[in-house]
């Protein structure tokens, strides 16, 4: 095709390519595709006519600040008899004609972002070039469709939080294909350090996923002071901001930091940091999911010993830096490791919460999942700090008054029930087999031996001569007033005389101790031998805790048993999540596209006083426009009375959607619910 032919208009056929790369919800008024997949230009020639074998063509395709054929961020085609998936190649699909039906494909490695295609010189247009783990050429492919769907089409999910007994289910708007985040995150990509420092160089880092994933980890967070999302708050007060539980889904804080020069929006936990990471890979084109490890060590000096020590009252020296965090989520990101050795392909964890840095950067993995399971500390990226959070030893200290310690015995384990939703459902789903083995298991000792876990190789089941409990008593929520309670066994032959501290403290999620709800110290408890118990009550008032909870509505029961014969002490310990008010949901109307609907919200209140400031807000994928509608209360609601309103929104996309319901007032804070709706064509 000689240059003359090529005064023509063009049809980048948007809607038609976007559709068949699976690109389609983030809009079709421009061109977005997957690297390792064809697309389609129609060229209309104005003179003149297209000959196979004679017309030619010569295509350049261009990403970032300087393209260069060395770093992958230019390549230079021409027309082939057909399309070569391997790397950059077009190809004419129409017989001879003044249409031209071009097919170019970009190559399955090529860098992601935006990109300038040029033909002839003469004709240029922009489009957008993703991972596509459609292609089994791309790194990141996935061989499931119903697990593309959930890991990389799912604009809501299912996260995690609560405690290892009680894990509570909260639903969270992605909205990755939403109006305007997809440029969000290809703008993170542009302001991370390395873009700035050498744009070229990074550019071309972009055809690597195991690069890309690295820098999200980096830039969700701002403790680097490089324009990150994300900055992190774990105080009781967000003066200058917002409470990280008020957000429901990543689609606010995306647009509020692209709409504010890049400042880092306020405030987020970990549950935010990774489910945001987790909105940008899947906008990317990378299959993620959300994580959640209960009982979650921060090793901070690399032990893998988790000390803490407690004077005879109970309480928990609290200057040490090493922390449990009741839960803490992450990220897993699926993609082939062809850096390592074979077998540790697939999912890959990856988290954007500050804690450590990593190479001079606050940012942690990608590290396979497996590589932990097995104790290769050696593998990249992180996985010592990986390995420590779910397998960490925790080691509690008594400190009598006379200046003497003692190993408490106390069987909490670090790492449990770590979780994430299951494909195509709300449940949860328990992966903790994925990155551990079983218990006292032999492969369990193998990898300790490896990883050189010290502590846990030289553990010995304790002889439970005294054995010390908790139970609760049913029913426990937000408002009530409980009792929990110390089961005392003495399984010795002998009488024995112990001292029993009863304590419970608030606790935010992180593991920071907080005041005091109910406390008793017994000087005398006599157990008979062979099987003598006690049953010792606490009473928790509403009205000395509920000024005392954090928004995490967690409270920390500690019993602590002393033998006075033997000065042997042992500990259990428990936490409660106290149970908000559930809130009903009824949708008025038949679901249909562009149809205005009517979710009718209602919520009691359970507090044994009045809530002031209340209202009710809603967001959700494709249905509420991409924003959230906030509904306020005129009246106060008192004890036992239901507030209750309708608010009004019109869905734009066919499908199964989760409608996100907050309810916030001054007593109760933010109370979660949600709804799956169908919405019908």
């Amino acid at each position: 095709m000689a240059a003359e032919y090529l005064c023509c208009t063009w049809d980048l056929a948007c809607q038609f390519n976007n559709t068949d790369h699976h690109t389609e919800l983030n809009g079709t008024d421009r061109l977005i595709i997957r690297r390792g997949q064809a697309f389609t230009i129609n060229l209309y020639l104005n003179s003149g006519s297209y000959q196979p074998g004679y017309s030619q063509l010569h295509i350049t395709a261009e990403t970032g600040p300087q393209p260069e054929e060395q770093y992958g961020t230019r390549a230079v085609f021409g027309l082939s008899d057909e399309i070569d998936d391997t790397r950059w190649s077009a190809a004419v699909s129409s017989p001879p004609g003044d249409t031209v039906c071009l097919s170019v494909c970009a190559a399955p490695d090529a860098p992601i972002g935006r990109y300038v295609l040029t033909l002839d010189g003469h004709i240029q247009f922009d489009f957008i070039l993703l991972f596509n783990p459609w292609c089994p050429r791309d790194v990141v492919y996935m061989d499931s469709e119903e697990k593309l769907a959930e890991y990389v089409l799912a604009q809501d999910g299912i996260i995690f939080r609560g405690n290892a007994e009680y894990p509570v289910p909260i639903a969270w708007y992605f909205g990755q294909f939403e109006e305007g985040i997809l440029d969000a995150c290809l703008r993170i990509l542009d302001m991370n350090p390395k873009h700035s420092r050498n744009p070229g160089k990074d550019c071309s880092g972009r055809r690597n996923v195991i690069y890309v994933t690295r820098v999200l980890s980096a830039m969700i967070n701002s403790n680097d002071r490089d324009y990150g999302v994300l900055e992190g708050c774990w105080k009781d007060t967000f003066d200058g901001g917002v409470s990280p539980m008020s957000w429901r889904g990543s689609v606010q804080i995306l647009r509020t930091w692209s709409s504010t020069s890049c400042l880092p929006v306020r405030f987020g936990q970990c549950w935010v940091f990774a489910a945001v990471a987790c909105t940008v890979s899947r906008a990317l084109g990378i299959p993620c999911r959300v994580v959640t490890n209960f009982y979650s060590a921060h090793d901070t000096n690399s032990n893998l010993v988790i000390e803490r020590y407690l004077n005879e009252k109970g309480e928990i020296d609290s200057s040490t830096r090493d922390m449990i965090w009741n839960y803490h989520c992450w990220v897993e990101s699926w993609m082939t490791r062809s850096d390592l050795p074979p077998g540790f392909d697939g999912w890959q964890a990856s988290d954007p919460t500050p804690q450590e840095k990593s190479e001079g950067v606050f940012c942690c993995g990608p590290v396979p999942v497996r590589a932990i399971k097995e104790g290769e500390l050696t593998f990249k990226y992180d996985a010592p700090f990986v390995f420590a959070e779910v397998n960490a030893d925790l080691v509690h200290i008594l400190k009598y008054n006379d200046g003497s310690t003692r190993k408490i015995v106390n069987d909490q384990k670090v790492g449990q029930k770590i979780s994430t939703k299951s494909v195509g459902r709300d449940e949860r789903e328990d992966i903790t087999h994925l990155y551990k083995y079983p218990e006292g298991s032999a492969e369990e000792r193998q990898v300790f031996e490896k990883a050189n876990h010290q502590n846990k190789l030289h553990q010995q089941q304790a002889n439970p001569g005294l054995q010390i409990t908790i139970k609760l008593s049913t029913g426990i929520r937000k408002g009530c007033d409980f009792d929990v309670f110390a089961i005392v066994t003495n399984n010795t032959e002998e009488d024995k005389k112990c001292r029993l501290v009863f304590a419970s403290r608030a606790v935010s999620y992180n593991g920071v101790i907080g005041r005091e709800c109910g406390f008793k110290d017994l000087l005398n408890v006599e157990l008979a031998p062979g099987g003598g118990e006690r049953k010792v009550p606490l009473r928790l008032n509403y009205s000395k805790y509920c000024t005392n909870l954090t928004e995490d509505n967690l409270i920390r029961l500690g019993a602590l048993l002393i033998d006075y014969s033997t000065k042997e002490a042992m500990m259990a310990m428990r936490d409660i999540v106290l149970d908000d008010p559930e809130i009903k949901i009824r949708i008025l109307g038949e679901p249909k596209e562009k149809r205005k609907l009517a979710a009718e919200l209602t919520l009691q209140n359970p507090l044994p006083e009045t809530l002031q400031g209340c209202c009710f807000t809603i967001e959700g994928a494709n249905l509420t426009g991409g924003s959230s509608i906030t509904e306020k209360l005129e009246s106060p609601i008192e004890p036992g009375q239901e507030a209750k309103v309708k608010i009004y929104f019109t869905p734009t996309q066919s499908g199964l959607r989760k409608l996100v319901v907050d309810f916030d007032s001054d007593k109760l804070g933010h109370v979660r619910g949600y709804k799956n709706v169908i919405i019908g064509k």
